[in-house]
């Protein structure tokens, strides 16, 4: 089950990276003509963060998977699956029908489905969950931004 664990760890940080990627367009029109509140963060911030996110959560995962039991396993890569499975929700909602509501609850929903994930991790290795908490903020911040981009627009 280790190794099982392990492939599907990675595996479900790809998808969340390639669907990511396919969703996400911070470059067109629509996007750049959004009222944005004061406080969001300049572009570079998001091409240093979801690489960061990324590896941190694949890194996460493995370890989880090589220090848990199955039962653990299985439970850390539910949530991980639910937390991308809504992250990826948001990204095509709010940049492809631009349903900025439904992508708001998204990422809300993606982050409190984070949680388990630290608290599993941390059972598992605390310097990975110390590592973890930046993804965690980012995804608060993220779902307050999106919450900011729905009210202004």
């Amino acid at each position: 089950m280790k190794t099982i664990g392990q492939i599907a760890a990675i595996a479900l940080v790809f998808i969340y990276a390639i669907g990511s990627g396919a969703w996400v367009n911070t470059g067109d029109n629509w996007y750049r003509t959004l009222n944005a509140p004061s406080w969001q963060p300049p572009d570079f911030i998001f091409g240093i963060i979801w690489p960061y996110n990324f590896i941190v959560l694949a890194v996460a995962a493995v370890i989880v998977a090589n220090r848990s039991s199955d039962s653990t396993t299985i439970i850390f890569l539910s949530f991980m699956a639910l937390s991308i499975a809504s992250a990826l929700t948001w990204a095509y909602q709010f940049y492809r029908p631009h349903n900025l509501g439904i992508a708001t609850i998204a990422l809300a929903l993606c982050a409190a489905l984070t949680l388990p994930l630290l608290v599993i991790t941390a059972r598992a290795s605390m310097p990975a969950a110390i590592a973890l908490i930046p993804y965690q903020i980012w995804l608060i911040t993220a779902a307050t931004l999106s919450y900011s981009y729905m009210r202004r627009n």
